[in-house]
């Protein structure tokens, strides 16, 4: 129950409110102080705890998504509006905020209101990585990002969460610490679903700096350059990026993999652990 956003957390008042109203007038009940002075406010409390608690049996998982994805296509559109560059598609941020929700609502993961959104379904010549203020309505980055050499040349092929498969992982990460290693500053990625990414910490799987992530490399190779796994990005935006995502944040790697939405721990709240940050 504590994942469920505050805009159904609103539906979930209305409709006490409403089974309050009916019940009580189906059982005419009249809640006078004057005739029942000892017993009125008993009554009336243990009524409100009784509805209250079949409101909330009665509002199931799917109603939350559905809600979820309206909020997150509204969302999508203002974010639209008010930007001018590229801008994710409707199912990955769709996924992405449902995600992201799911996670502020587990208290100490999120604390900050920037989502970070991997589209591993686009080649890597294109622009397929964005950082969205949630709050400002803001893309702060919209650039490149590479993918594990093993997962595919131009274009991801295969994912995997196994160590030594130089593969990406997809999936819900949080972001944790920075350190600086042989890329300069670099960002520990805590995987969050356990089937896709969880031994991202153990494989290593960090956010860092390449140069092999630029449009000289595409121009050359026509492709960027590939990873052991780690979402790299250009060496002149990685301290910028990581500083601006760093400690707290939601960062999620989409592909349409059609198991993937049923089986997210993330996405149908059964998670139970948290980001070690």
């Amino acid at each position: 129950m504590n994942r469920l956003s505050i805009n159904y957390i609103n539906g979930i008042v209305i409709d006490f409110k409403k089974r309050i109203a009916i019940i009580l007038q189906n059982k005419r009940i009249k809640l006078k102080r004057k005739q029942y002075p000892q017993m009125t406010r008993k009554i009336f409390a243990s009524t409100l705890i009784l509805i209250f608690t079949l409101s909330l049996s009665m509002f199931t998982p799917a109603e939350a998504k559905s809600g979820s994805a309206t909020t997150a296509n509204m969302l999508l559109a203002e974010i639209s509006e008010l930007n001018s560059d590229n801008i994710p598609s409707e199912e990955a941020f769709k996924l992405a905020y449902q995600g992201y929700t799911a996670l502020k609502a587990d208290p100490g993961n999120i604390k900050k209101d920037i989502l970070t959104i991997i589209d591993f379904s686009l080649p890597s010549t294109d622009k397929r990585m964005w950082i969205i203020d949630l709050k400002s309505k803001s893309i702060l980055f919209n650039d490149y990002v590479a993918h594990g050499r093993s997962s595919g040349e131009n274009e991801v092929v295969a994912f995997s969460n196994l160590s030594g498969s130089y593969m990406s992982s997809i999936g819900f990460y949080i972001t944790a610490e920075t350190y600086q290693g042989k890329h300069g500053l670099s960002l520990r990625l805590e995987g969050m679903d356990d089937e896709y990414n969880s031994n991202a910490r153990n494989r290593a799987i960090v956010m860092h700096g390449a140069d092999y992530v630029s449009q000289d490399f595409i121009k050359q190779y026509g492709r960027l350059g590939r990873s052991l796994g780690c979402p790299s990005v250009s060496m002149e935006i990685h301290e910028a990026v990581i500083e601006t995502i760093k400690e707290g944040s939601a960062l999620f790697i989409y592909y349409p993999d059609t198991d993937f939405p049923k089986k997210s721990q993330v996405l149908n709240t059964t998670f139970n652990h948290q980001a070690k940050l």
